[in-house]
């Protein structure tokens, strides 16, 4: 850096001392003037610059400009007769001149690195990339968004060729075509899709000086654009199920204002949508309050409520849950089904049972348990038997399973797909009994149906019919059945003309018909008519080992019956089971189960002993079931009292173990939370409850 010296402190030199001062580009040595007391050495001894009142003191310090601004003439040319070769003499007015253009050369940079700046600034500011070369390819510009969607720092791009920083970058294919391509889609290299303007940077005169290229990450947009369409296929497919529901749908918002129903909403309560989107909950409310305000103040679903919605007050069951959001409750949901058309279904279904009941055989000799060779012989017998047309008796104990046998061998002929009539003749009166099983003609006795009715007899026509309890039958029917046997036709009461039939004819009974032909009270020739193909089943107690394949049959259809899932039987109790003679026979074993399963908790899957009544054998009186005293039952109150004090100690005890935690006992007993209240209040056991 050079040094100078100004020769004159006055305005002039001290102008030229801040002008130079500020610059920093030369290094101001001294100030001289003769009044010690001008400005300019008053601001030379405060910046530490050496002064002085004779400048030739000076000229040996290596001053390499000197700057004369004393306005006389005769020490400028003192000076430049004095001063070193090599030291250059500047005149005032020329250093003004310099000065000046050095200010506004530092005022010109000052403003171009503002402008640098500001366009550095708008430049990061924007959300697209933004890359700018030259003419010869390579970067000079690259923003922070470039940096971002890129992956490349700015300080890695600058100066580079651009297919270094992006390859397949077809910026320089624009320097060399000079054409614009707006809207260009390109994969980079890490994966993000882009949406790029690449323009050429021509000037005015038609010099090429560069290209730049702007571009947008579209990856985010392509990723929404799909979860849109995904969302909307979404919609569209839980409305095509929400509107193919038979059962009434509605939806609610967080505030109980309707959102949307299904076409079967509008059929199910008359009420359209114009009445109920936008509108309160309670709208369709007939009787009852509204499921949809109850769930959205306890955020807790209900089921199977009773109520009646719509103008025409149609009592429906509503099912009502709560839409929870990532924590947040957004509306409820109801499902309502017309009782009406469940009601409906349910008649239908109760006489499709019946007429099942008329016409179907429900068992087959595979339903029948048998191990034993009193079993095995009957068995075997009644598949034999069924293989003919020959009449087939049914003899055994009540409760063995002579109507099993018969099913079984309805199913196994040949007349398996025709009908199977089932006939207790001791649960019909005698009066009813003749006109039940034959038929009658219109007008044969008062309260006939017109046009008379057809016999068991003849709708059992090709097929089978099983005549339980054959040795109830009065003397004049056993008269007509003995005809049927014999001639294969019938007489309907009131008539004259006989019908041919062709019946096979399965007879069941458990009393000894021998000892009725000796008293007169039945028919030999109808016994051995009946007798022809007779088959023993024996009774329980004579082939006990069977017990536990039983047991196991029986479970199961009992698990079916009451929706249970009992898994079986202990060792203890199925000792206690075996022990038994079995007075009863399979229909007293099924009972036992069932009452067993009925009183045992919902979390038990063991029928242990403890779940067993008492079982006491007639001859021998012996107790075999060693229940607690505090578990038996005593025989001075009815059925109903002692099964309510099982079922209040099963509440109480199931309560006391959950801490009395009423829902959960109630969901642990399979009860309704309002059924557990009233049976509590009914054994009065809220007072010894303590929450």
């Amino acid at each position: 850096m050079q040094n100078v010296m100004i020769v004159g402190a006055g305005k002039g030199g001290t102008a030229i001392l801040k002008i130079l001062k500020e610059s920093e580009m030369l290094n101001l040595h001294a100030v001289v003037d003769r009044n010690l007391d001008a400005p300019g050495i008053k601001i030379a001894q405060e910046e530490g610059i050496k002064t002085g009142t004779c400048w030739q003191s000076f000229l040996n310090e290596n001053i390499d400009i000197i700057i004369e601004v004393t306005g006389n003439d005769e020490v400028f040319q003192e000076i430049r007769d004095t001063k070193n070769k090599k030291t250059v003499l500047i005149p005032g007015s020329v250093a003004f001149l310099v000065a000046r253009l050095m200010e506004e050369k530092e005022e010109l940079i000052e403003k171009h690195q503002n402008e640098s700046y500001q366009q550095e600034l708008i430049f990061n500011a924007t959300n697209d990339g933004m890359v700018v070369i030259d003419k010869y390819g390579k970067v000079i510009l690259f923003n922070k968004q470039a940096e971002e969607i890129m992956g490349v720092k700015k300080d890695e791009a600058i100066g580079k060729f651009v297919v270094e920083v992006i390859p397949h970058s077809r910026l320089p294919h624009i320097l060399e075509t000079r054409r614009i391509e707006s809207n260009q889609e390109m994969i980079l290299r890490n994966g993000r899709k882009i949406i790029t303007t690449r323009i050429p940077i021509i000037e005015e005169n038609g010099t090429l000086i560069g290209a730049f290229a702007v571009f947008k990450d579209i990856t985010e947009v392509v990723n929404l654009a799909e979860e849109i369409t995904d969302l909307k296929e979404i919609q569209t497919m839980l409305q095509a199920i929400i509107h193919s529901s038979d059962d009434a749908i509605s939806v609610v918002d967080e505030n109980g204002r309707g959102l949307l129903i299904n076409p079967a909403y509008t059929r199910i309560t008359g009420l359209t949508q114009e009445q109920v989107i936008g509108q309160p909950a309670t709208t369709d409310i007939s009787e009852g309050e509204s499921m949809h305000m109850k769930v959205l103040q306890t955020r807790r679903a209900v089921r199977g409520v009773a109520m009646r919605v719509g103008p025409n007050k149609k009592e429906v069951i509503v099912n009502v849950a709560p839409i929870i959001v990532k924590g947040k409750l957004k509306g409820s949901v109801g499902v309502i089904h017309d009782m009406s058309e469940m009601k409906s279904l349910s008649r239908e279904l109760s006489r499709a049972r019946q007429l099942i009941r008329k016409l179907e055989a429900k068992y087959t000799f595979e339903d029948i348990i048998g191990k034993s060779d009193e079993m095995t012989l009957a068995i075997e017998q009644a598949k034999l038997g069924a293989k003919t047309p020959a009449t087939v008796l049914l003899r055994g104990e009540s409760g063995t399973g002579k109507e099993l046998f018969a099913h079984a061998i309805h199913n196994a002929s040949d007349r398996k797909y025709n009908k199977f009539i089932r006939v207790n003749c001791a649960a019909i009166s005698e009066s009813l009994l003749e006109s039940e099983m034959f038929g009658y003609e219109e007008g044969a006795f008062s309260g006939a149906i017109r046009g008379g009715k057809t016999g068991f007899f003849e709708e059992a026509n090709n097929g089978s019919i099983f005549l339980d309890e054959i040795g109830e039958l009065s003397a004049n029917t056993q008269a007509k059945l003995l005809r049927v046997l014999q001639e294969n036709e019938i007489i309907r009461v009131g008539g004259t003309k006989p019908i041919t039939i062709n019946v096979r004819i399965i007879a069941a009974t458990n009393v000894n018909l021998e000892k009725g032909i000796a008293k007169g009270t039945f028919r030999e020739d109808l016994y051995y008519r009946l007798n022809r193909m007779p088959i023993h089943i024996p009774p329980l107690r004579k082939r006990k080992d069977e017990i536990p394949l039983l047991c196991e049959r029986l479970i199961q259809k009992i698990n079916r019956d009451y929706g249970r899932n009992v898994e079986g039987v202990t060792q203890a109790a199925l000792l206690q089971l075996m022990g038994y003679d079995w007075p009863g026979n399979v229909r007293e074993l099924e009972n036992i189960l069932g009452r067993a399963i009925i009183f045992m908790n919902y979390y038990e899957t063991l029928i242990d002993v403890h779940h067993l009544p008492e079982l006491k054998n007639k001859k021998s009186g012996q107790e075999l079931n060693s229940t607690n005293k505090s578990e038996s039952f005593t025989l001075d109150r009815t059925l109903s009292e002692m099964m309510e004090e099982y079922e209040a100690n099963i509440i109480q005890q199931t309560l006391s173990r959950l801490k009395g935690n009423k829902t959960l006992t109630a969901k642990t007993l399979g009860l309704s939370v309002r059924n557990l209240y009233y049976k509590l209040e009914k054994y009065n056991l809220e007072k010894n409850i303590t929450q």
